[in-house]
């Protein structure tokens, strides 16, 4: 699979770091050092917008490190870039952790999944089917 990408960063394209990686790591284009306070949440931009092929959608995901390391996290993750999204890539990022956190210019901020998806045809029933689990959720499925 090919995907179209114009970047208009100071940063080189996205690309996997290891061999069986699922995503890219995408990085912030910033001008100058970039400091979220606890709680705190900014909008950073990437420089790359992307052609995707119909029936396949972008996730932005956190990356391991930010999150263990520094508290810090994609807000709405995963965030999802339609087929039919033509704008620049923006990441969400929010500083979980008790101490201010500064993001560089050029840094990584999250990674990239491209996945494949369906469209669903919604029908309006009446009733649905009847399971063993019913309506139970949030840990109510009885699983240990």
């Amino acid at each position: 699979m090919t995907i179209k990408i114009i970047n208009k960063s100071s940063n080189a394209l996205p690309k996997y770091e290891s061999e069986m990686a699922a995503g890219v790591d995408i990085r912030c284009n910033i001008d100058a050092p970039v400091t979220l306070q606890p709680l705190e949440r900014k909008l950073f931009p990437t420089g790359l917008y992307i052609e995707l092929p119909q029936g396949y959608e972008a996730q932005i995901r956190p990356r391991s490190g930010l999150a263990l390391k520094r508290g810090i996290t994609v807000l709405n993750t995963p965030g999802t870039i339609d087929a039919d999204y033509r704008g620049e890539i923006g990441v969400i990022l929010i500083n979980l952790s008790n101490e201010a956190q500064t993001i560089e210019p050029g840094e990584r901020i999250c990674q990239m999944v491209i996945a494949r998806h369906e469209q669903a045809e919604m029908i309006e029933v009446t009733e649905l089917s009847t399971t063993e689990r019913g309506a139970g959720g949030f840990g109510h499925s009885g699983v240990k």
